[in-house]
């Protein structure tokens, strides 16, 4: 069993209350949650990946319930995204270690989410920022909740560390009107409309 020891978390929270035209009713809110951890894996090819996800599961639950905390709650949250960035002694193959541990606990906090997470994922050297792509919770068509939040920390990951991030939105993106399946017909049925 690999372990994946937790250097350190970072959140972020963006408030935001303009974007050219008119002010919102209500600002739109964007969060973020990073981990920066230990990975068993770096500098070395290891065959079966896969039975790692796991053993991350208990870090993608603690970071959704921060993040759920850090956007004042869970209600109103209808946009939601993933990450992964390894170190680089690491690959690319390490950071999908992420998907079913970030994405799944998501869906587990959030109730009937049915959308497909988005997810971005790299290697990059120490202070590398990664876009975590955001899409509509429920229906992958929802244009006005394309958007990504950009993260990273100022000194990870280190070339034998992994960075781990999930983000959530409420609300499109301000003044969206690129048209295209809108909150109020999405049915949620495939995670498509």
């Amino acid at each position: 069993m690999p372990e994946f020891p937790l250097r350190k978390t970072m959140i972020f929270i963006e408030d935001i209350h303009h974007d050219g035209g008119p002010p919102p009713a209500l600002p739109r809110r964007r969060a973020a949650i990073v981990a920066v951890v230990k990975n068993p894996f770096a500098g070395r090819y290891v065959a079966d990946l896969q039975p790692a996800m796991e053993d991350l599961k208990p870090l993608g639950l603690m970071m959704t319930d921060r993040l759920i905390e850090a956007m004042g709650g869970v209600e109103g949250i209808d946009g939601y995204g993933k990450a992964g960035l390894a170190g680089e002694a690491g690959e690319l193959e390490h950071t999908a270690l992420w998907h079913v541990p970030g994405g799944y606990a998501m869906r587990a906090r959030l109730g009937e989410a049915k959308a497909i997470v988005p997810s971005a994922m790299k290697v990059g050297g120490t202070g590398t920022r990664i876009d975590v792509p955001l899409g509509h919770i429920n229906a992958a068509y929802v244009r006005s909740h394309f958007d990504a939040m950009e993260v990273g920390v100022p000194d990870g990951p280190r070339a034998d560390e992994l960075l781990f991030a999930l983000a959530m939105s409420r609300g499109g993106r301000i003044h969206d009107r690129m048209g295209g399946l809108t909150v109020a017909e999405v049915r949620g049925e495939d995670g498509l409309r």
